[in-house]
Parts: C-alpha cells; structure tokens; sequence
C-alpha cells in the first residue's frame, strides 16, 4: 500500500513503470516525471483500464475515492468506463443546449413562420431581459427559483406587466425546449402567480364627438413630418392598430376595389382581414407623394425605407399636438370608432367588431357570421368618414342621414 510521501518520493526512469496499492489501484510514474492514476478491472469478460486522474491534482485519498466509487459501480452492473464517457457526452451536450442557444431557435422560427415583426421585435427585446443571468445556463438545469430570481430583477424596476410578459415568453422557450426533447419541464409554470399582477389600463381615447372633432382639426394643422400627418389623418378613419398600419404595404391596397386586404402574418389575431376603403381615405393615400417604387411600405422610416416609421411616432405627434397620454393615443382611434358608431345604433355589434378584427371567441358562431357582415361594413366604414367630416367641420350634433347608406335593416333585424 502506497503512502502520500512515497507518492510524492517516486522518481521517473527511462520507461513508463506501476506501483500497485490496493483494489486494483496503483501509479504510472511515466518518463517524463507525470504521474497518473489508473485502476484495471474486467466488464462483462473484457480487460479494461479506468483512469482516474493525475497526481498531484488527484491525490493519493482522493484516487481511493473514485476507486471505491468505480467498484460499486461494477457492483451494480455498471462500467465505469462507459459511464464516464457518457457522463462528458451528456455535459457536452448540455452546454451545447443552453437557455440562450434554445430561446434564439425559438424566436428563428416565429420568424420562419411568418410572425408579425413588431410580436418578433417584442420578443426579442423581452428575453435579452434575462440573457446575462440565464442566456449562458444549460435549459434542463434552470430551476424554478433561478427564473423567479432573474424575473424579480426586472419586477424590481417596477415593470410589473414586463415581468409577468417575460415568465410567459420563457415559458415558451421552456415549452419548445420540451419539444425537441432538450429540457425536461417548463419551470416557468411553478411560478405562475408569483410575480406582481399589472394593473391593465385600458389605453387612453377620446369618445366625445366635440372633442374629436376638434382632434381631426388639430391633425390637419400637424406641422411636422408630411408622412406622419398623413397618418394620424388615415388612422381615424380605418381604426386598425396602429402597427397594422405602420406596415402597410402598396400591393396590399386595391384601389379599384377600394380595399385593404392585410395579411394573417400582420395581424395580431393572425387571421387576414379586410378593410374597405372610403372615398376620403383613397384621396388620402393618394395623397402620399411616394409610391411603390420608392418604398414597398406607406410608411417607410428615414433612416431605412424597408423598414416602418418608429412605433412610437403617431403618439409622439399626439403629445406634440398637446393630447397627453391619458388623453389619446393611436390605439385609441379603435375604442372611439367601435363606442361612437355603437352609441348610434345603426350598425350590427358584429359588423363592429369583424372591421375591429376581434375574432369571435365561440367558433361555431364565427362559422356562421354570414361573411363577415361584409357589404354592411362597406356601408358602415363609408358613414364613418363622412361622418368624421363633419365632427371636423363643426357639426357634432347633426346625425348623418342614414338612408343615403343603402339601409336594408336596422339593428336588431334578421
């Protein structure tokens, strides 16, 4: 039996040469002075060597250790050997697999799949939240706790919606992770309830007729960028999201049909939707001094004409018109089209709501919504610029004559 001081005593020869300890242990003491570890043993009838590390890393106690534990090993019907090999095999592939490598293939295939640019962008922005504290970790090893500790940060700053968005998108990643059998369970799930609930506020819009014509005014008199004053001149009268109509693109338009027909991929209920375009609305578009082959987009950017005018651009013409934020914003076109055409009482909720693209929750209702209430809509979105014409031009309390809108029924008729 070896000793730590005849371990450390042992000098090289010209050849590689063992001394024994115990248990099939012993030293190779090697030419070049290196000395190492090994152990022999015998699996299922075949002489193999295990080796067990370099001295004086693996000390003399330490290489009994693994011995020992190699021997139980075989005890069990296991080889240590192999054991090894597949223990670094599955390290390997674990660093390989990691939260940020997984995270980014999932975003590649919203992409792939056709995912709107601002839901990819979101995205995108969401996870780099959590990058540096779990974008190096493998997917499997990630714990409940690690992920809260790593969305408390964010919470933390007080971005309480943020947090609560990101625990959803990591529990995505989780989720696709599962999938192509790199992790084992979504954690993001433990701590559903864990984070502090946003308060949802529902995004600022005028629903005062007197007061949006006084909005439509304001926006005529816009003195900044020509194209953003075409916007916010557009927006009112579509009620779109606003992102739906920073990416709209020339070909989408069919003026002879005058019709918008906005793809699934641009819409956030992913389901194309169709606009129908009034007279005032093409003689705004025409409007617009650059075309197709300036730009595929209505809206390009200054700095890129692939790429859409900020998102942040009609609010910010908003607050430069003096319409705080909870005031107005460009989402809130929608909430003052679907409440003033609703408090007239002329037009089908449903046709509302299919030109607001809210899709309906039942399906076998929305399998029968007799396409889409369609010629009404063409009516309804027609009325609603006329009408939004004379809110701008003083007459708020006059009600546009709805016969001259080729009524066939009133609410509430088959």
């Amino acid at each position: 039996m070896l000793t730590a001081i005849e371990v450390r005593a042992v000098k090289p020869k010209e050849k590689p040469y063992k001394i024994g300890d115990r248990r099939g242990l012993y030293l190779v003491v090697l030419p070049t002075g290196a000395k190492r570890w090994r152990m022999n043993y015998s699996f299922r009838g075949k002489a193999k060597t295990f080796s067990l590390g370099s001295w004086p890393g693996t000390s003399l106690a330490e290489a009994r250790s693994k011995c020992a534990d190699a021997k139980k090993l075989l005890e069990d019907g296991v080889d240590p050997g192999e054991k090894i090999k597949l223990d670094r095999i599955a390290a390997s592939i674990a660093d390989a697999n990691t939260f940020g490598m997984i995270a980014e293939e999932w975003l590649e295939k919203g992409r792939k799949q056709g995912n709107a640019p601002v839901t990819l962008k979101k995205n995108e922005w969401l996870l780099k939240q959590v990058e540096p504290a779990l974008g190096h970790r493998p997917i499997c090893e990630i714990s409940a706790a690690e992920l809260l500790m790593a969305l408390r940060k964010v919470e933390a700053r007080g971005r309480y919606d943020t947090a609560n968005r990101l625990r959803s998108i990591c529990g995505q990643v989780f989720r696709y992770g599962i999938a192509t059998a790199r992790a084992e369970r979504d954690v993001a799930a433990d701590i559903k309830g864990a984070l502090i609930s946003h308060r949802v506020t529902h995004r600022a819009a005028i629903t005062n007729s007197q007061e949006l014509g006084a909005l439509l005014r304001a926006i005529d008199g816009f003195e900044g960028q020509t194209l953003t004053r075409r916007a916010l001149q557009i927006l009112p009268h579509l009620f779109v999201r606003p992102g739906e109509l920073r990416w709209a693109e020339w070909r989408e338009f069919d003026f002879e049909k005058k019709v918008w027909l906005i793809p699934a991929t641009k819409m956030k209920m992913r389901r194309p939707h169709a606009v129908p375009l009034s007279k005032q609305v093409i003689e705004l578009l025409r409007k617009i001094e650059t075309d197709a082959r300036y730009s595929p987009l209505l809206f390009p950017s200054l700095r890129s004409l692939q790429r859409p005018m900020s998102e942040n651009t009609i609010n910010a013409a908003l607050r430069r018109l003096g319409y705080a934020k909870d005031e107005m914003t460009g989402h809130g076109f929608r909430a003052t089209a679907a409440t003033l055409l609703n408090e007239k009482g002329i037009w089908h909720p449903d046709a509302i709501e299919r030109q607001l693209a809210h899709a309906e929750a039942n399906s076998v209702r929305r399998a029968y919504a007799r396409g889409e209430y369609w010629d009404e809509r063409v009516r309804m979105m027609q009325y609603w610029s006329d009408y939004l014409d004379s809110l701008k031009a003083g007459q708020a309390g006059a009600p546009l004559p709805v016969t001259d809108y080729g009524f066939l029924r009133l609410v509430g008729a088959a």
